[in-house]
């Protein structure tokens, strides 16, 4: 009676312990990420309707693990978006700032609809996988800093067309 009770004692520490790694690795498998334009700095007009720019990608980790973002792309009808190439590693709760090269076509990127972002991250348990994330371009850090330049390159474009 006494090998039983020791055994039933151990097996409920058995499955307990199976349950709280199985638990962990979910946990550690888990990315939940939200993101949104936080600024721009240099531009340029490759043309007379496209804007280059530097510009800044806030990323929350809404998980409950640290996460590291390995790169970020984008791209819809008047606007891409790449990652310059360096990896950033997002606690839980914690915002990252990741720099990003902008492609913007004055006369389409600011409408309504959004624009979906992927992330290509490295999870606790080592493994990468793939998220997206829609966010608004009308509006938004990206969409002021590229007015003035798009008003700049339509009046460009304005006067060459006067002579």
């Amino acid at each position: 009676m006494a090998a039983f009770a020791v055994g039933i004692v151990l097996g409920g520490a058995g499955v307990g312990v199976l349950r709280s790694s199985r638990e962990e690795r979910q946990r550690n498998a888990t990315v939940s990420l939200v993101a949104f334009p936080a600024s721009t700095s240099s531009s340029s007009g490759g043309d007379t309707e496209v804007v280059q720019m530097d510009g800044q990608l806030a990323v929350i980790n809404g998980g409950p693990a640290p996460v590291t973002v390995k790169s970020v792309s984008g791209q819809r009808p008047g606007v891409q978006v790449q990652d310059t190439g360096h990896t950033r590693l997002v606690r839980p709760g914690g915002t990252a700032w990741i720099s990003v090269k902008l492609r913007i076509e004055c006369a389409l990127a600011f409408g309504s609809e959004p624009l979906s972002i992927r992330f290509s991250v490295e999870t606790a348990d080592r493994q990468v996988r793939e998220v997206s994330y829609s966010v608004a371009v009308a509006g938004s850090a990206w969409h002021q800093g590229a007015e003035r330049p798009c008003a700049s390159l339509a009046e460009m474009a304005r006067r060459q067309g006067q002579r």
